[in-house]
């Protein structure tokens, strides 16, 4: 679940991030796998890789919970894929990680931006 390796620009996901990628990702609609690891590296303008194997493994898993469903079909290249989309589980979940993100990030912030504000220099 890292970015693509040998590339200063590029930050390496957090645990647990990949989870609420795929899920944002799979609001937009229906999605195959590497449709969703297409949609995560343009969305973050090229920082973020998903590593297929983490891919794959994080759908199954997000499946097996019942946030996803997949069913068989044909990609633009007419290719067989497994179309995976957002259940209303899912998206229940996607609702509560976004908010925990959001207080996680802002807790951050306040912490890397406290100092500035105080005058102190970082």
């Amino acid at each position: 679940m890292a970015t693509r390796e040998n590339n200063d620009e590029r930050i390496a996901l957090l645990q647990g991030t990949l989870d609420l990628l795929i899920l944002r990702t799979l609001l937009l609609g229906p999605c195959h796998g590497q449709g969703v690891a297409r949609s995560i590296r343009r969305q973050s303008e090229e920082v973020l890789f998903v590593d297929h194997g983490s891919l794959y493994v994080a759908l199954q898993r997000l499946e097996d919970r019942g946030w996803i469903r997949a069913k068989w079909g044909v990609s633009d290249n007419n290719r067989k894929a497994r179309f995976y989309s957002l259940t209303s589980k899912g998206r229940e979940q996607l609702t509560e990680k976004t908010s925990e993100w959001r207080r996680l990030t802002r807790a951050m912030g306040l912490i890397l931006d406290g100092a500035d504000a105080q005058g102190e220099e970082v």
